[in-house]
């Protein structure tokens, strides 16, 4: 009803009206959060469709009293964010805003309810059904109503299917995913059951509206009774992949996973799967399911009603393609023709199911998609190789083609985790990239043309770059710390971070963390005068958010593409 009422008031005013939206029916996202002293920081979503000269007003009511005012002197149209700084220490709010385009209101956003602390609270809080503490999250519009709602797999525990001491261990319960609402209201409980056991590789699940209806839909790897052997090993059974509804959390949909079939009996090798979307067509998304990474690899893409669009195989002509998988499957534009193409690892897929190239390099830990280099055409592929390589196994890569453009010339050994890109040092144009050894040894940060800037940790193999404070740089999350590259520390967030999107406020990006019995969702409360669109209204960032859940957690990256 808001964006009927919005488009009617645009053509009244005979403003001009963008042709192209998302196909989310985002809300302002307007968030408000308490800081010392009784002040309140209020930050909402820019979108694509606003016209440029759109400003903004905030307004406020003391819930005990009912008095409400405009809390701001002058329309605010540098920023999407306000300190209110006349709040009364303790005192309950309901804060809103209302669009202003041409000097007449629109609808105002939904409200968002404050208390007014002393003390500084930067999160929103979800509390869950029990003591668990969350293993991934999946963010998603259930119910259509412009806000993004938490789907959550429980409990935190993993095991991994390779046989090595300490990785693989019984599962000792099954998995359950939770859906809660914005607002922090329980949907449903979905079980995975006895034949899927708990681990990252056996349970992938993704959240997105690919049938169109306004609602998310989740899509899973699912099995059939209790199919464990003595030792709790599932290596038979049927396999499934399945679709829940996202609002009642009821199945709508069943179909084959890939089979077992063609992988040898390694279980490393046979028990790796993955789902993601991506735009096929550029026009509308399909689901991608894949199995395997180290050795063969079977990929398709389906439709709405998970009918085959198409299958591709790592055997046959296509047989070096094997081995070339990676923890993540991304979707992006590579080739700039609209349509997305799949970057699996080491290798690339057209977006009709065909080898597009392979690096021939095998299996990366760290792989980025992203305009690393912009002064190169195009996007870029920042590369980790989990295999050893005399020369070669810390790359930089043309997305379109596979062509190496810089790399290490020295030996590696394992290059492991996720590594990290982002553009965090203002002295080097485009995005930094960083990757470490996996027995600590060896650390790179490299500039987006190859320069060494620094051999040291940023005391982890995974730190995450984000968009925190005011700058058009990011900033650096490690182990819950939040600060610059080569400074002190901003602010520090609890819990195990599981979670990263641009899901509440503007364009900079919240960090969602578990404890036990909630999740919270961190938002900065650092003011900006920049001003930008929402990031979840970038195609190639949206469906990074949305393949987050299913397997390791690589940053969504932006690619420039809008969704249709």
């Amino acid at each position: 009803m808001f964006r009927m009422i919005n488009l009617i008031l645009l053509l009244v005013l005979g403003l001009s009206v963008c042709p192209v939206r998302a196909d989310e029916n985002l809300d302002r996202g307007l968030v408000a959060l308490a800081r010392d002293r009784g002040q309140v920081f209020l930050s909402w979503r820019l979108l694509r469709s606003d016209p440029e000269d759109i400003a903004f007003n905030i307004y406020r009511v003391e819930v005990l009293t009912g008095k409400t005012e405009k809390v701001n002197a002058e329309p605010l149209a540098k920023s999407t964010c306000y300190l209110d700084d006349k709040a009364d220490p303790g005192a309950s709010y309901r804060y809103w805003v209302r669009p202003l385009v041409q000097g007449r209101e629109l609808e105002p956003s939904k409200p968002f309810f404050v208390r007014a602390f002393p003390f500084s609270i930067p999160y929103v809080q979800i509390l869950l059904k029990g003591n668990y503490t969350a293993h991934n999250v999946a963010v998603a519009d259930l119910d259509s109503d412009g806000a993004y709602d938490y789907i959550i797999k429980q409990p935190d525990f993993n095991t991994d299917p390779w046989r090595e001491p300490g990785y693989w261990e019984r599962s000792r319960d099954t998995y359950k995913i939770e859906a809660y609402t914005s607002q922090g209201k329980f949907l449903w409980r979905y079980d995975m059951g006895w034949a899927i056991e708990m681990g990252t590789w056996y349970a992938p699940y993704i959240v997105y509206d690919i049938d169109g209806d306004g609602r998310a839909e989740l899509y899973a790897k699912a099995g059939e009774g209790d199919p464990r052997e003595i030792d709790g090993e599932v290596v038979s059974g049927p396999e499934y992949l399945v679709k829940i509804d996202g609002l009642r959390g009821e199945l709508s949909g069943k179909i084959p996973w890939f089979s077992r079939e063609g992988f040898d009996a390694e279980m490393s090798h046979v028990t790796r799967n993955f789902l993601t979307v991506a735009y096929l067509d550029g026009k509308k998304p399909s689901l991608i399911m894949q199995r395997g990474t180290y050795r063969i690899i079977k990929t398709g893409a389906f439709d709405a009603g998970l009918e085959k669009l198409w299958y591709w195989e790592a055997s046959g002509p296509d047989e070096k393609y094997q081995g070339q998988g990676q923890h993540g499957l991304m979707s992006a534009d590579i080739d700039g023709d609209g349509r997305d193409e799949l970057v699996i690892g080491s290798a690339a897929l057209d977006d009709n199911g065909r080898a597009l190239w392979t690096t021939g390099l095998g299996h990366p830990d760290v792989g980025y998609v992203a305009d690393i280099d912009p002064d190169r055409p195009g996007l870029e592929i920042f590369y980790g190789l989990e295999t050893a390589h005399q020369s070669g196994g810390v790359c930089l890569a043309e997305a379109k083609t596979g062509k190496i453009i810089w790399s290490y010339d020295g030996p590696t050994k394992h290059v492991h985790e996720q590594g990290m890109v982002g553009d965090i040092d203002s002295a080097h144009p485009g995005l930094e990239c960083y990757a470490g050894e996996s027995d600590g040894s060896q650390y790179w940060l490299y500039s987006a043309k190859g320069e060494r800037l620094s051999d040291k940790s940023f005391g982890d193999l995974a730190p995450r770059a984000i968009w925190w404070d005011g700058d058009p740089q990011k900033e650096i999350e490690c182990r819950g710390r939040i600060f610059n590259y080569g400074a002190d520390t901003l602010t520090v967030v609890e819990g195990t971070v599981i979670g990263m999107a641009d899901c509440l406020g503007d364009w900079r990006e919240e960090i969602i963390t578990s404890l036990p019995g909630e999740i919270r969702i961190y938002s900065t409360s650092i003011p900006t005068e920049t001003r930008r669109v929402c990031l979840m209204q970038d195609r190639q960032y949206r469906l990074g958010v949305a393949a987050a859940s299913m397997g390791y957690f690589y940053p969504p990256q932006l690619g420039g593409n809008t969704i249709p």
